[in-house]
């Protein structure tokens, strides 16, 4: 049984891996401020602390404990690095060396959240992790940064994978953030019979990966983290455009779509398209969940969540 440290484990992708360490019989202590994440999301068995990744002596605390770490926290929404370019800055890239740096002591592994950010506007694809790396938000040159220090944090010997996440989607997404992704939304408001919007002509491509496909990318990430800093894609390599998305959701639940269209978002990347076969190759794990079960099952839950409640 290991101890493992996740930050970011009370929200979205943290607390499905929180439950997969937790389930294979390992100790779990989260490290979240609460911002976006939760703490109905965790297990009563998670070890919940309250705190900053930048508050370098609490995370020095926590990896004197840790056996391993997995770093998922930050702030995900383009939106909120255009507002607060310095404040995002400050936890996704220095909050990281936070966490790199306490992990040097112990030479602690850590496996990190990339982002597919970090490529920008490609043209050729499927996109490799050797494609040229020309991102177009401070979010994902912060991101593109983090990669950047683990390859330094190699050089003290500590041991990091870092995954290049495509877009991520599953339950306890929020789907009142106006930051959260876009199949939590449509979902959300289809299910309720409330329009959604497109913006520009709807065939723009994404790469959708479910999240429980995300966790056991990150738990063989743990397996095979080294100094030589090593980073893959976390994708399905199977292209989905947002009308067909909501095509899809539309037939699923069976209702129709009220469609209201919209210009195009500036900075709006056309086409996001990734190709998996280094991380199935070094990891030993592929993504299986088809677009189509995956939101089967998010509209199941879904579904269970509002009896519940």
């Amino acid at each position: 049984m290991a101890n493992y440290l996740v930050t970011g484990g009370a929200g979205f992708i943290g607390s499905h891996l929180a439950n997969a360490l937790l389930a294979n019989g390992h100790a779990v202590t989260v490290l979240d401020d609460l911002s976006t994440g939760h703490r109905h999301n965790l297990p009563l068995r998670a070890r919940l602390v309250v705190g900053d990744i930048q508050d370098a002596p609490l995370v020095g605390r926590l990896m004197e404990e840790a056996d391993g770490c997995f770093h998922l926290a930050a702030i995900a929404s383009v939106q909120r690095s255009v507002e607060d370019w310095a404040g995002t800055h400050r936890v996704n890239l220095t909050g990281t060396i936070n966490i790199l740096d306490a992990a040097r002591a112990r030479r602690v592994p850590v496996v990190y959240a990339s982002s597919a950010a970090t490529y920008g506007e490609q043209v050729q694809f499927p996109i490799r992790e050797t494609a040229p790396r020309a991102p177009t938000t401070a979010y994902g040159a912060d991101k593109l940064g983090c990669e950047l220090h683990a390859a330094v944090a190699g050089g003290f010997g500590v041991p990091t994978a870092g995954l290049r996440f495509f877009n991520v989607y599953g339950p306890r997404q929020d789907p009142k953030s106006p930051y959260s992704g876009v199949i939590s939304i449509f979902a959300d408001r289809l299910a309720r019979g409330l329009p959604i919007t497109i913006f520009g002509d709807g065939n723009q491509v994404r790469d959708f990966v479910y999240v429980s496909d995300v966790v056991r990318h990150l738990v063989e990430a743990m397996r095979i983290a080294s100094p030589q800093a090593p980073v893959f894609n976390v994708c399905t390599g199977k292209p989905t455009s947002i009308q067909a998305l909501a095509g899809t959701l539309r037939d699923l639940l069976g209702a129709p779509a009220d469609i209201q269209w919209a210009d195009a978002r500036p900075g709006d990347i056309r086409a996001s398209l990734g190709c998996p076969k280094a991380a199935t190759a070094a990891l030993g794990v592929a993504a299986t969940v088809s677009i189509e079960d995956g939101l089967r099952t998010l509209l199941d839950e879904t579904r269970e969540t509002r009896r519940a409640a």
